[in-house]
């Protein structure tokens, strides 16, 4: 057995590493934890809390926009309108993340076979995705109509599912929606925010015993690993999804999937 720290930090980096590229960061997750046997519960509300670092990357690089979007909200229509699109694709996550969130988390979430099986559906589904969408007719995240965030809203709440990665649901809702596909990233990023945001305090208030002397140093070290990971993340996956757009994304989900299932089947 390793010191937990280690254990933490390994979790951190593969947080920061997948919370935004659409390969579903819980499905890793769960796969981590099974393979390094952390079966105490700790680990499940460690694996959401440290999601806020990843979120944090988020504010960090797009500080000046968002700052700029909040100082303008009193004067400005364009701001209010961008806020209310962040609101509307937020709001169908809210409603079903509170009705369904302890069957998702105590049922779906606790099945690695589940989660593989849906990495490698999402991959093909990535694949077919990227040869198949309109051609874009937005390409500012920050000037969506509502029509748009609302459908993409929907896409998120895929992501409840094991396995679905809440970036790639978006990304995929935008673009089929006529998102250019660097913009429907980039209001995935934003989105985000609220979403994570939300699951942590949850997370955080339902597990509050568990956050101890101890553990406290735990989470700390998990988020900021998460935290300068995803910064290095996020910009590598803007230039892939720019260059290369999703199919590299999707073989990946259905090379990891496919080890996930054969590591299960042997064990």
């Amino acid at each position: 057995m390793l010191p937990d720290w280690i254990y933490a930090v390994i979790l951190g980096v593969i947080e920061g590493l997948t919370e935004f590229i659409p390969v579903s960061s819980t499905g890793m997750m769960l796969l981590a934890k099974q393979g390094m046997g952390l079966t105490d519960p700790f680990w499940d509300t460690f694996a959401v809390m440290i999601q806020l670092g990843a979120i944090m990357a988020v504010v960090v690089l797009y500080f000046r926009k968002l700052a700029t979007q909040v100082i303008r909200l009193p004067t400005d229509p364009d701001a209010r309108r961008f806020a209310l699109t962040i609101i509307v694709a937020f709001a169908p996550s809210v409603i079903l993340g509170l009705l369904l969130h302890d069957f998702i988390k105590q049922v779906l979430f606790d099945s690695p076979e589940i989660q593989c099986v849906s990495l490698i559906l999402g991959g093909i589904v990535l694949l077919f995705i990227d040869r198949l969408t309109p051609a874009p007719t937005s390409d500012d995240p920050m000037k969506l109509s509502l029509k748009k965030a609302l459908g993409i809203g929907l896409f998120q709440v895929l992501a409840m599912m094991p396995g679905v990665s809440r970036s790639g649901a978006t990304i995929v809702g935008g673009m089929l929606m006529g998102v250019e596909k660097r913009a429907a990233a980039e209001f995935t990023f934003f989105l985000a925010i609220p979403t994570m945001l939300g699951a942590f305090v949850l997370d955080a208030w339902e597990s509050r015993d568990q956050l101890t002397a101890d553990t406290l140093p735990l989470v700390g070290i998990g988020f900021m690993v998460a935290f300068l990971v995803a910064i290095v993340v996020i910009r590598t996956m803007l230039a892939v999804v720019t260059s290369r757009g999703l199919a590299p994304f999707g073989w990946l989900r259905i090379a990891i999937g496919g080890v996930g299932l054969a590591l299960l089947t042997l064990t």
